[in-house]
This record gives structure tokens, sequence and C-alpha cells, in this order.
């Protein structure tokens, strides 16, 4: 084993899988992250760093466990049953399963946003317990749908496990380090969390759309998103420009 370690370390091939696969377990990272910042974001401010920390420490150990049982993951792509000649795996079930929940997570959330009388829901700051408990039973049933995903896309870049398990935990620190400068910045922008609803809509979308075989190449959804993210961005300068000419 240790020779086995010594000689991936003094491969250059390695190390370039391990960069390329930590940036794109990064990126896929995204999505989970803006996930976990909008539903912690709805708990009391004295709550919300210890939610953010269970989500991602459950994303860790969901990645982790997935790893160890890597052989199983890859058979999770194997169709168990078709219909009308389609054929669907585990895999296809669970983006599936993810992908709509996350569309009628998203949905409710933007309608709850929009409505101008909003009906107190489980998130309700006045439920502090109950909410505290679903959102984490959320944010660790995205953490397994997302988990699934990254595993299976690090299989698909790599075989060697070592890389894998290296980049998964570099891919959850930064997460981690984020998390509350995202949560942070969704929360003090209104305009933001609509954008990111917006995202977990579209992203809700592919999932389904991955899981009945449709492929969605990944950099035009991050291009997308990157782009809206700065229109908004050049919108968020105009109104505090504005807003500091009106003082003046």
């Amino acid at each position: 084993m240790t020779e086995y370690l010594m000689q991936l370390a003094a491969d250059p091939a390695a190390w370039i899988a391990l960069a390329t696969l930590i940036v794109m377990e990064v990126v896929l990272g995204i999505d989970n992250l803006i996930f976990i910042s909008i539903l912690t974001n709805k708990l009391p401010e004295n709550q919300r760093d210890r939610a953010r920390k269970i989500g991602i420490g459950g994303a860790l150990l969901l990645r982790l466990l997935l790893l160890a049982t890597v052989t199983t993951i890859v058979k999770m792509t194997a169709p168990i049953f078709e219909v009308f000649g389609k054929g669907f795996s585990w895999r296809d079930l669970i983006l599936i399963a993810g992908g709509l929940f996350l569309v009628w997570k998203a949905t409710k959330e933007i309608h709850h946003k929009v409505d101008p009388t909003p009906t107190p829901d489980v998130f309700d700051s006045q439920k502090a317990g109950l909410g505290f408990a679903a959102i984490i039973g959320q944010i660790l049933l995205l953490d397994l749908v997302f988990s699934i995903d990254s595993i299976i896309t690090a299989v698909g870049m790599t075989e060697h496990i070592p890389i894998m398990f290296i980049a998964v935990i570099v891919t959850v620190i930064v997460m981690l380090l984020a998390a509350n400068p995202l949560a942070n910045f969704i929360n003090n922008n209104p305009t933001i969390v609509m954008l990111a609803l917006g995202f977990l809509l579209m992203i809700g979308t592919v999932l389904i759309a991955e899981g009945f075989g449709a492929h969605v190449p990944k950099g035009y959804i991050y291009a997308a998103m990157a782009f809206s993210a700065l229109v908004e961005g050049l919108n968020m300068l105009a109104r505090n420009r504005k807003s500091s000419g009106d003082k003046h």
C-alpha cells in the first residue's frame, strides 16, 4: 500500500488528475452550497452556523461512505428496469427524485417570497426546533443526491481511490470556508435570493433531465449561472451608485 502511494505521488498524471478533479468537485459543490445557504438562512441567526456545519459535515460523511463502497456506486449506473425501451438505473431514479424535490422546494420558496401575505410554514422562526430538524433533514437528503452525482463523476475521471478521497476532502473544506460568506451575502441581498432560487430551479430541472437520459453539458449550466450572476452584480452596482448619488 505504501509503495502504491509513493508511486502515485511521483506520477505527474496523478497530480493533474487530482487538480482537475478538485476543480470539478468544487464546481459541482456550488449547487449543494447554494441549497444549504438558502435553507439555513431561514433559521434564527444563532442556529445558522451550526446547521451549515452539520449540513456540510453530512456531505463529507456521505461522500466518504460512498467512496468506501465505490464498486457498488459504479453498479448503480446499470439499468434495473425499462419503460418504453428506456432503461432506468438506481442513479437515474435518485437524480429524478432529487430533481423533483429541488423543483418543488425552489417553487415553494419563490411563491413564499412573492406572496404578499405568506402563511407561516415549517421553517417559521416561531417553531425553531421543528424548523432546525426539518432543514437538516432536507439538507442531508440533497447531500445524498449531490454526493452520488459527485462520486460517479469522480469515478469517471480517475481510477485511483486515494485521489478521489483527497479531492472530496479538499472540496468539502472549500465548502466549509465559503458557507458563511455565501450565506451572509445571499441573506443581505434580497434579489440574490431570488436569483439563487432560480438557480436551484434550473439545477433541479437538469437533474430530472439527466435521470431520463438527456445529458446537459455542465459547462452550459454554469456559464448561464455565471452570466446571470454577472448581470445581477451590475444591477447591484448601479443601485449602490444611485443610492450614493441620492444621498449627496
